[in-house]
């Protein structure tokens, strides 16, 4: 086996040590969003423990992951809700550098989960 933290090579298989047990079975597969993993619900790819980010391939993290590309990234929702106004486009309402960014639910009010466009 050999590690470069929190990575492990072993058997032609890559793993986290720590927190993944295994690669995914499906290397194709697609990230879920929202997934829960741990205590948490994630709507976009995490860090955790990870030099990279990555996704659960399930709603509720059972083992099967992969690392995550541009493609795998969470996708704004639109049209969103915020404060009194719908949003169907990227908004730099509200943001105190002025950066555009959007809403990862239909209800940023409730949900307070965003991202930042590109």
């Amino acid at each position: 086996m050999a590690c470069i933290f929190p990575v492990c090579y072993f058997n032609s298989k890559f793993y986290f040590s720590e927190t993944i047990t295994h690669f995914p079975e499906v290397k194709d597969g697609e990230c879920v969003f929202p997934f829960h993993y741990k205590n948490g619900t994630y709507y976009d790819c995490i860090k955790s423990k990870a030099r990279h980010k990555w996704c659960s391939l399930n709603k509720t993290y059972e083992g099967y992951w992969k690392f995550c590309s541009a493609e795998d990234f969470a996708s704004c929702v639109f049209p969103f809700w915020y404060r009194r106004l719908i949003y169907w486009e990227c908004t730099d309402h509200g943001d105190a550098f002025g950066k555009k960014w959007c809403s990862l639910t239909k209800n940023f009010n409730k949900d307070r989960i965003w991202k930042y466009c590109e």
